[in-house]
C-alpha cells in the first residue's frame, strides 16, 4: 500500500505539525487557482496517481505556470495523462496545484526499515531534488536508530554535519526533521520519503523546511494507519476485477495477498506462506495464473469466500488446481481444506464441471483430516488427483504440477473431457 503527491501527503503531515506546500485539489475553482498563483507567484500542476507512482518529472507530466491560463493548459494535459514505468501504465485521476516555494536549498529525507542495519534507518542529503541514486556516496547519510529511543536531534546533527551541509540548513533540520518519526512510529508506515524538502525563508530571514513532495507506505496489516482516516480508494491502484473482489476480503485474521501474474495462464495456485509464494511464483513462471498468499489460518467462511473467487475467475481456463503451502504452524488445513473443497463442489454444480488435475503438496495440524475432506470430494467429481504430505520437498511437488499441466495439454484434458461426458 502506497501513497504518493502532496494532496494527501500535506493532511498527513499536519498531523506532526511537519511545513508543507499549499495544495489545491481538482476540483480547485478558477478563482482559487488564481489566488494560489497571486500569493506564491507560480503552481506546479501535478497528476493524481493511485498508489507509488514515480518518475513523473523525468517523464514531463510535472507542468509549472505563473497565470491562470498556462495553469488550465497544464490541468488539461495532465488530467487524465497516463504514465508507464516498465510494463506497468498507471493513468492519471485530476491533478493538484502546488504553491512553488522559493529556496536556495532543497534536502532529501526517508525513513525505512533497513535489512544492513536491522534498524530504522534515515537517509538524508542536502543534494535533494534529485533521484538519490544519482548521487556520490559522500554527501548522502545513512544512519540507523534505536526505535525504542526513536529518532533524536543529534542524531540529523551529527549526520548533516558528516555530509558537509551547509550551517544555516542545520538547525531547522535538526528542529523539524525529528517529528517525521512520530508520523512513521505512530501511523503504521512502512517507509516514508519527502523529496524535495525547500529551505525556504522564513521570518528574520530563518530558513524554514516545507515538504514539496510526499511518499509514503503502509503496513495493511497495522491497524494504526486507520487513525489517519484515509479513503481504501486511495489504495485500489488499477487492481483487476478478481484482484479487487478478492482484496475486499483482506482481514486481520488470514492473509488475501494476491496479484495476477498470466491471465492466461493455465496453472492455478492457491498458495500458503510468503516462502512457499516466492518459491512457486518463480517455479510456475507463465504457467502460474495468480501469485497469493492465503496462510494466515483464515476461518472457514473466509476460505471458502476467496476459493469462491478464485475458481469464478480462472478454473474455466485451468488445466490444474495445485493447492501447495509449507508446513503449517498454525494453520487448521481440515479447515481450510474443507473450505476449499466445498467452494469447488459448489461451482461444478452452478457452473458446470470442468476437465481439472488437482495437486496438493501440505502439512500441519489436521492433515490427514483435510486431505480426506479433499479426496472425497475431487472423487465425487471424477477429477484425478495427487496428494502429498509434510515429508514430500516442495520443488518435487511443483514439478509434478508443471507436468501435470503438460499432460494435460498434450491430450490429458480431452481425456479427462471423455472420462466426465463433457463435449470436447
Amino acid at each position: 500500500m502506497q501513497l504518493t503527491g502532496m494532496l494527501h501527503g500535506s493532511k498527513l503531515l499536519q498531523f506532526v505539525d511537519f511545513p508543507a506546500a499549499k495544495v489545491l485539489g481538482p476540483e480547485a475553482t478558477e478563482d482559487e487557482i488564481g489566488g494560489l498563483i497571486e500569493s506564491h507567484g507560480s503552481v506546479f500542476v501535478k497528476p493524481i496517481f493511485k498508489g507509488g507512482v514515480g518518475k513523473k518529472g523525468k517523464s514531463g507530466l510535472i507542468g509549472r505556470a505563473a497565470d491562470l491560463k498556462t495553469a488550465l493548459q497544464e490541468k488539461e494535459r495532465l488530467y487524465f495523462v497516463e504514465h508507464r514505468v516498465g510494463n506497468v501504465v498507471s493513468k492519471a485521476q485530476g491533478v493538484t496545484f502546488e504553491g512553488a516555494v522559493p529556496a536556495e536549498h532543497e534536502v532529501y529525507f526517508a525513513i525505512g526499515d533497513s535489512t544492513r542495519f536491522r534498524a530504522p534507518t534515515i537517509t538524508l542529503t542536502h543534494r535533494g531534488g534529485v533521484a538519490i541514486e544519482e548521487l556520490d556516496k559522500k554527501h548522502v547519510a545513512e544512519v540507523p536508530f534505536e526505535a525504542l529511543t526513536g529518532l533524536k536531534a543529534f542524531v540529523i546533527a551529527n549526520a548533516l554535519t558528516d555530509i558537509g551541509a551547509p550551517r544555516e540548513i542545520i538547525s531547522p533540520l535538526v528542529q523539524n526533521l525529528p517529528k517525521l518519526w512520530e508520523l512513521f512510529h505512530h501511523y503504521g508506515l512502512t517507509t516514508l520519503e519527502l523529496n524535495p524538502i525547500r529551505m525556504s525563508p522564513g521570518r528574520g530571514g530563518r530558513l524554514v523546511p516545507v515538504a514539496c513532495d510526499f511518499k509514503c507506505g503502509f503496513d495493511r496489516d497495522d491497524p494504526r494507519r486507520e487513525r489517519l482516516k484515509l479513503p481504501a480508494s486511495l489504495f485500489a491502484g488499477d487492481y483487476s476485477d478478481f484482484e479487487h473482489e478478492i482484496n475486499q476480503l483482506r482481514t486481520y485474521q488470514g492473509q488475501s495477498d494476491v496479484f495476477v501474474i498470466n491471465p492466461k495462464g493455465t496453472i492455478l495456485a492457491p498458495t500458503f506462506g510468503g516462502g512457499a509464494n516466492s518459491l512457486v511464483t518463480q517455479a510456475l513462471g507463465d504457467e502460474a495464473i495468480i501469485s497469493s498468499d492465503f496462510g494466515g489460518n483464515p476461518p472457514y467462511e473466509k476460505m471458502h469466500d476467496v476459493a469462491r473467487i478464485c475458481f469464478k475467475y480462472w478454473l474455466a481456463q485451468s488445466n490444474v488446481l495445485f493447492i501447495i503451502g509449507g508446513k503449517s504452524n498454525n494453520t487448521d488445513i481440515y479447515e481450510t481444506f474443507r473450505a476449499m473443497a466445498d467452494a469447488l463442489r459448489e461451482h461444478f454444480g452452478a457452473h458446470g464441471p470442468t476437465p481439472l488435475y488437482v495437486v496438493i503438496g501440505r502439512g500441519g495440524p489436521n492433515l490427514v483430516r483435510g486431505m480426506g475432506a479433499m479426496r472425497d470430494t475431487v472423487e465425487a467429481l471424477g477429477l484425478p488427483y495427487r496428494f502429498f504430505g509434510f515429508d514430500s520437498a516442495m520443488s518435487e511437488v511443483v514439478n509434478y504440477a508443471l507436468a501435470a499441466d503438460r499432460w494435460m495439454k498434450n491430450g490429458g484434458r480431452t481425456q479427462i473431457a471423455r472420462a466426465m461426458h463433457l463435449s470436447t
